[in-house]
């Protein structure tokens, strides 16, 4: 696990060094990233038109009904080819577990979807968005208290009010125990303030258990820093507060936007103040 994680960590050097400096002498304007992580909540605005956006982290959780402990490797690229149309796939590539003793290491799940604004955040006028998310490849590996989905939709609403930035979500996804489909509702809440060069993060969360009759609930802070604009890091921690909620979670990434437009000419980018959100 010890040469995975080194390897994984060298290589995020080796992107932020080399990638960046070459990608700003082909273009003098750096696109700046709209973080969709390290909250729950996702953002309704879009990334910047043209360009790869990478969020990527490591999440450890402990005390779960279905594990003792869980590391797992994250990561989302979001690709917005339309000012209103986005389209995103999310992966987790390594899980390493321990239930009862037993160590297991295994590939997480594949997700696709799409992200498309419906409204235009103008003035007070919010930005509200939808988004459809499918899984491609179900992993065995055990999973949090928010547990997976085959498919989930998505209501997304962003809006910045007196000096914070607020991201809500209500969620919609289809859980499923061998022949037997449940729906699942999940609700979010997150406010996140500048402070200096800081971003400052608080988010409320629940999700309904369809499968074992109970909820999830949730809260988190964190916290983000923009190194440049197309790269902001981000750490955080997450207590649950219900006997089927996964007690602690701590995380820890980044999010980075390839500085490359896929194709030339000036288009609009969907620019947002908040430096972080999950």
């Amino acid at each position: 696990m010890r040469v995975r994680m080194f390897t994984f960590i060298g290589a995020c050097l080796f992107f932020f060094l080399v990638f960046p400096a070459h990608g700003q002498s082909v273009e003098a304007e750096v696109p700046t990233a709209n973080p969709g992580r390290p909250t729950v909540s996702t953002p309704a605005t879009l990334t910047p038109i043209g360009y790869l956006q990478f969020e990527n982290g490591t999440l450890y959780a402990s005390d779960s009904q279905e594990f003792s402990r869980r590391v797992g490797i994250n990561q989302v690229t979001k690709f917005t080819v339309l000012p209103r149309l986005q389209l995103l796939a999310l992966t987790e590539p390594f899980v390493h577990s321990t239930g009862n003793g037993n160590p297991d290491n295994r590939p997480g799940e594949v997700f696709a979807g799409l992200q498309g604004v419906l409204l235009e955040g103008q003035g007070r006028m919010p930005t509200v968005s939808m988004s459809y998310i499918r899984r491609l490849y179900e992993s065995p590996a055990p999973e949090i208290d928010i547990g997976t989905s085959r498919q989930s939709a998505l209501i997304l609403i962003s809006e910045d009010l007196l000096g914070f930035h607020f991201d809500v979500n209500g969620i919609v996804t289809e859980q499923a125990d061998g022949t037997i489909r449940r729906a699942q509702i999940g609700q979010t809440l997150s406010i996140s303030h500048p402070t200096g060069k800081f971003t400052l993060s608080g988010e409320l969360w629940h999700f309904s258990q369809p499968l074992t009759a109970g909820n999830a609930v949730g809260s988190l802070i964190a916290v983000a820093y923009p190194v440049r604009p197309n790269l902001v890091v981000d750490a955080g921690l997450n207590h649950g507060w219900t006997s089927t909620s996964t007690k602690w979670e701590g995380f820890a990434g980044f999010t980075y936007v390839l500085p490359h437009r896929f194709w030339k000419g000036k288009g609009k980018s969907q620019d947002n103040d908040r430096s972080s959100s999950q």
